[in-house]
């Protein structure tokens, strides 16, 4: 059996279609998927989806990337992370992608707000689902300084280098990969997820984005993340099944699934 570690089935594209979604995932072998949070006005919707379907988990976060929408306290987080099925914090993180002509400067409410989660973490023993997108080494800064060696979570969707994967692996920290993996352009991609141990790997589909080959271009979903895990196996050398069921056994470790 399959885990996607990360996937928005709140956003449009997914929310009208979850009976569809959650069926092509039992179909495709797919039996747990953790949707995230991205903001405060989304979490009642993201966390009923927890509540409703035995299959899914949710988490509390506010994106980095989003502005004009409310911004997150540590009581916010905690409050939030203290109800059922809720088990990790974020997404959260740091994205200097779209800085326009902002400069690095100008994100200190971004380093902020990174703050306050990585606080929230440590103050709940939840882990944290990182994300960051040009702005690999404040990340890894803001994770040494803040966690203290006592915040552990998941950089998702990793696009980054060797030298950020160690890092992170050093912190305690998983690895999640998407469909990038099966990318024609990925190879660089492809080169740390074979150096990255089975063991701290996790598989995602960051569905409704990114699909993996073969279905590039349509709008993702949960079920697709068997192809994530037949390139990781590839990669790996190992079969499928052993790569499904370590990565299975790293999410419910990781988010402490069989305690919940």
């Amino acid at each position: 059996m399959y885990v996607d570690s990360h996937c928005h089935l709140s956003f449009p594209d997914l929310a009208p279609r979850v009976p569809e979604i959650l069926a092509a995932m039992r179909a495709a072998g797919v039996d747990r998927a953790l949707t995230i949070c991205t903001t405060l006005e989304e979490f009642a919707q993201v966390h009923a989806l927890a509540l409703a379907h035995e299959a899914l988990w949710c988490t509390v976060g506010v994106h980095p990337d989003n502005e004009g929408v409310a911004e997150p306290t540590l009581a916010d987080l905690c409050d939030r992370a203290a109800l059922p099925r809720v088990v990790g914090i974020g997404e959260t993180g740091l994205d200097y992608y779209r800085l326009g002509v902002r400069s690095v400067e100008d994100m200190a409410w971004q380093r902020e707000r990174f703050r306050v989660h990585i606080r929230a973490a440590r103050a709940t023993g939840l882990p944290l689902v990182v994300h960051t997108r040009s702005a690999a080494s404040d990340t890894v800064a803001l994770l040494r300084e803040e966690g203290g060696g006592a915040v552990r979570g998941v950089f998702h969707c990793f696009t980054e280098t060797q030298a950020v994967a160690d890092a992170a692996l050093a912190m305690g920290f998983s690895i999640s990969f998407s469909g990038i993996l099966t990318f024609r352009n990925a190879e660089a991609l492809r080169d740390v997820a074979r150096n990255v141990p089975l063991e701290r790997c996790l598989i995602e589909t960051d569905s409704p984005y990114l699909a993996p080959a073969p279905y590039r271009g349509r709008t993702n979903q949960p079920a697709y993340v068997v192809h994530v895990a037949a390139e990781l196996a590839r990669l790996k050398g190992l079969p499928v099944e052993e790569v499904a069921r370590v990565t299975s056994d790293n999410f419910a470790r990781l988010f402490r699934l069989r305690e919940a």
